[in-house]
C-alpha cells in the first residue's frame, strides 16, 4: 500500500516533547518499508489547503496520523483528521470525535463522570469554553484538598512540576491560581483533586477480535523524599539529565496480590475504549489511591509511538514486535467508525434459545470483551456454554442469544435452583461494547423473565459484586425492578462483597 506518515511541523525552536514526533516518523517509515509498503513522510501545518493539495497528488491509501498540533496549538490536533474526513481518506487512530473529546481534559472527564467512571474530582477549566455538564465538585471543602494544576490538552505534562501541586486554597483562590498559571500550560488548565498513591498506565491496541489490553505498567518514584510530589512531570519524561527522569523507572512486575486490581484497572481501561469509541491504539493513565481505588486521570488516543517510549514497551511485554505493531495499527485504519445505532440494532435483533458448538468460543470472546468479567469467569461462561451441549435439556442451564447480522451481540444464562419449587438462578448477562447503552440488556432481561414465567418461576435471584466497578450492573438491576436483598462483606476478595438481588413474578 501507499502510505503518508504526517506529522506537525517541527521547527528549531521547538520543545523536546514536540521533536520527539520525527522520531516516531522515522521508526514508523522504517517498520512500513520492512513491511513492504510504499511510505512517504510528510509535515502539516495550519495550511491545510497545503496538505491537503499534497495528500491528493499522492494518492495514499492510507494515512499515518501523527499529527498532534497545528502551530504549536494542541487545541487544533482534531483539524486534520476532519479534513481527512472530508477527503475520504482513511487514516490510523481515532476517529476525530473520539481525538476532540479525549484532548479536552476537562470534557473526557464529564463524559466519563456522566457514565459512571471514576475519575478524581476537579474544577475549572480557565478560560471556560464550554459549559458546565455534569460539574464533578468534591466532597470535602476545597481548604482541606490538595490539588494539582494541568494543562487542559497537553499530553507531555507541559509545565508540570512540583510547583503545581498547591493546598490549603479556597475555590475562588484556586480559579485566581488557575489564571496565573493557563499561560505556561498550553492557555488552558483546570485544577484536578490529587490523588496520592500509586501511578499506572494501561495500553489498548485494537485487533481482528477486538481490542487487545496490553501488559500493565506501573511507574515507580524512587527515592522521592517525603514532601517531594509522587508525579511524572514535564522533566521526569524528557529532561534526562534530572532527578526526576532518572528515579521514575517503568515496571511490568507485579505481586500476585495486586492482579485484582491489574484486573480492575484493564476492566476501566476497556471501558474507556468503548466510551470514547477509540480505535487502533490508545493508552488510559490512572492514580490509585491509598485504599486501592483506581481513579481515571487521561484518555491519550494518539499515545507516543517512539519506540522507546511506554506504549511500545507495553507492546514487547505482550511478545509483538514494533513492526508488529504498526502492521496492526495499518491493517485496523481501513475499517470505518460506524457504531450502530439504538433503532437499527432493536430492529434487526434476532433471539434464540437453542445453543450451537460456535457458542462456546463466542461466549468466550463476548464475557471478556466486556471487561466485567476476571479470566477464571470467562472460563467458567464457556463451561456452562459446554455443559448445555453435551447434557442438552438435561442440563440445568438455558440460554437466550442475541444476534444481529448472524452476530451473537449478547446473550443470558440462567436455570432453576435446585430444592426450590418455584426460584430461579439469572447466572449471566453480558452485552458486546459496541452495543451497550442501546437497550438490548433489558431485552435480554425481559426475554428471559417471560421464559422464566413460563417455566412456572415465581422468584429470580442474581448476585453480583460490590465492587465500584459493578456500580452500573447493579443500578440495571435496580432499574428493571430488582430489589436488594442481602450483601455480604468481603465475599469475592477484601472490599469485593456479594450483593444478591430478587425479583418476584406476578
Amino acid at each position: 500500500m501507499r502510505i503518508a506518515i504526517v506529522h506537525n511541523e517541527i521547527g528549531e525552536e521547538s520543545r523536546t516533547d514536540e521533536q520527539d514526533v520525527l522520531v516516531q516518523a522515522e521508526a514508523i517509515l522504517k517498520s512500513l518499508k520492512e513491511l513492504g509498503h510504499d511510505a512517504y513522510q510528510l509535515s502539516c501545518s495550519l495550511d491545510l489547503a497545503g496538505i491537503k493539495s499534497q495528500l491528493e497528488s499522492l494518492r495514499p491509501d492510507i494515512v499515518f496520523n501523527l499529527v498532534e498540533s497545528l502551530g504549536g496549538e494542541e487545541r487544533l490536533i482534531y483539524l486534520f483528521p476532519a479534513m481527512l474526513d472530508m477527503m475520504g481518506v482513511p487514516y490510523t487512530g481515532s476517529h476525530t470525535e473520539a481525538i476532540f473529546l479525549t484532548s479536552h481534559k476537562v470534557l473526557a472527564k464529564d463524559r466519563m463522570t456522566l457514565t459512571g467512571l471514576p475519575t478524581p474530582a476537579w474544577t475549572g477549566p480557565y478560560p471556560y469554553d464550554v459549559p458546565e455538564m455534569n460539574h464533578n465538585k468534591p466532597d470535602l471543602p476545597f481548604r482541606k484538598m490538595q490539588w494539582i494544576i494541568k494543562s487542559l490538552r497537553d499530553h507531555g505534562s507541559l509545565g508540570l512540576d512540583d510547583s503545581n501541586i498547591v493546598s490549603g486554597k479556597t475555590e475562588a483562590q484556586l480559579n485566581n491560581i488557575l489564571q496565573k498559571r493557563a499561560a505556561g500550560l498550553g492557555g488552558a488548565c483546570f485544577a484536578e483533586a490529587f490523588i496520592h498513591g500509586r501511578e499506572f498506565n494501561i495500553s489498548i491496541v485494537g485487533g481482528p477480535d477486538g481490542p487487545t489490553v496490553l501488559p500493565p505498567a506501573e511507574i515507580v518514584f524512587e527515592g522521592f523524599e517525603k514532601g517531594k510530589p509522587a508525579i511524572v512531570g514535564y522533566k521526569a519524561k524528557w529532561d534526562e539529565e534530572t532527578f526526576e527522569y532518572e528515579n521514575t523507572p517503568r515496571t511490568f512486575e507485579f505481586k500476585e496480590s495486586d492482579q485484582p486490581l491489574l484486573f480492575t484497572l484493564k476492566s476501566l481501561a476497556l471501558r474507556c475504549w468503548n466510551l470514547f469509541g477509540l480505535k487502533g491504539y490508545a493508552r488510559v493513565d490512572f492514580r490509585v489511591d491509598e485504599m486501592g481505588q483506581p481513579w481515571i486521570l487521561e484518555i491519550n488516543c494518539n499515545p507516543c509511538l517512539n519506540p522507546d517510549g511506554g506504549f511500545p514497551a507495553a507492546v514487547m511485554q505482550s511478545g509483538l514486535t514494533y513492526t508488529g505493531l504498526i502492521d496492526r495499527i495499518i491493517n485496523e485504519s481501513g475499517k470505518p467508525h460506524t457504531p450502530i445505532t439504538r433503532t437499527d440494532l432493536l430492529q434487526q435483533l434476532k433471539l434464540r434459545h437453542d445453543v450451537i458448538p460456535s457458542d462456546a468460543e463466542t461466549i468466550r470472546r463476548l464475557t471478556a470483551s466486556t471487561g466485567f468479567f476476571y479470566p477464571y469467569e470467562v472460563d467458567v461462561a464457556e463451561e456452562l456454554v459446554l455443559d448445555r451441549l453435551s447434557k442438552g435439556d438435561a442440563s440445568d442451564y438455558s440460554f437466550v442469544f442475541a444476534e444481529q447480522d448472524s452476530r451473537v451481540v449478547g446473550y443470558t444464562c440462567y436455570g432453576p435452583i435446585a430444592c426450590t419449587a418455584s426460584s430461579f438462578d439469572f447466572y449471566w448477562i453480558a452485552v458486546s461494547p459496541d452495543t451497550q447503552g442501546k437497550g438490548l440488556g433489558r431485552v435480554l432481561l425481559n426475554e428471559t423473565e417471560r421464559l422464566i414465567k413460563k417455566a412456572k418461576g415465581e422468584r429470580i435471584y442474581v448476585e453480583t459484586s460490590q465492587r465500584p466497578l459493578y456500580d452500573s450492573t447493579r443500578a440495571f438491576y435496580e432499574r428493571c425492578g430488582y430489589t436488594a436483598e442481602s450483601t455480604l462483606e468481603n465475599f469475592y476478595a477484601p472490599g469485593d462483597g456479594k450483593v444478591t438481588y430478587c425479583k418476584v413474578l406476578i
